[in-house]
């Protein structure tokens, strides 16, 4: 039987110090950083792929696991299906295969959703800065890592698949994969 956390913060400048609290007591670590939009995730897949039947899940809370209703339903009912407990430590909520708690299943539905609703709020909210911000000048978008010069020379470089494939392209730039894209394609 294995204990194990999973745990996820939702970008790279952040840290899981708070949901690594008491690590010493788990037997394996699972750990994200990028959002719970979706399941994704490739330490959240790694854990899905790892667990057996026995072991217990623990994540800090319902929100570190998803941020939609559906996905944090489908995933506590696939950790369930394989035989092993889930433990949301902040929620102080326990589902284990071999109990059927209507309650417990109530709270989730609720708390998933309250998770899903403040995930929209953010969204919204942020929307409506970048546009109060846009229309007094401050905003600008994100700048563009490339200049006028270089986006040229890219294109040609690709164009005649002088520097190829789009990885070279990639570490010629130090840019990501999309932004090579973004840049043939603009």
């Amino acid at each position: 039987m294995a204990i194990v956390l999973y745990a996820r913060v939702s970008s790279i400048g952040q840290n899981l110090d708070r949901q690594l609290q008491d690590s010493d007591k788990y037997d394996r670590i699972f750990e994200d950083k990028c959002s719970g939009k979706n399941t994704d995730r490739p330490a959240l897949q790694e854990m899905l792929n790892y667990i057996r039947e026995g072991d217990e899940v623990y994540a800090h809370e319902l929100s570190r696991l998803a941020r939609n209703t559906f996905d944090l339903i489908d995933l506590v009912n696939k950790i369930l299906a394989k035989g092993v407990s889930i433990h949301f430590i902040k929620e102080n909520l326990h589902f284990s295969p071999d109990k059927d708690d209507a309650t417990s299943q109530l709270i989730l539905t609720i708390l998933a959703s309250i998770a899903q609703f403040e995930r929209t709020l953010i969204r919204t909210r942020q929307r409506e800065g970048i546009a109060i911000a846009k229309a007094n000048g401050k905003f600008k978008g994100t700048k563009k890592r490339l200049t006028a010069a270089q986006i040229q020379e890219l294109k040609e470089l690709a164009q005649n698949r002088i520097v190829w494939p789009i990885s070279e392209l990639m570490k010629r730039y130090s840019i990501s994969r999309a932004s090579v894209y973004n840049y043939l394609n603009g």
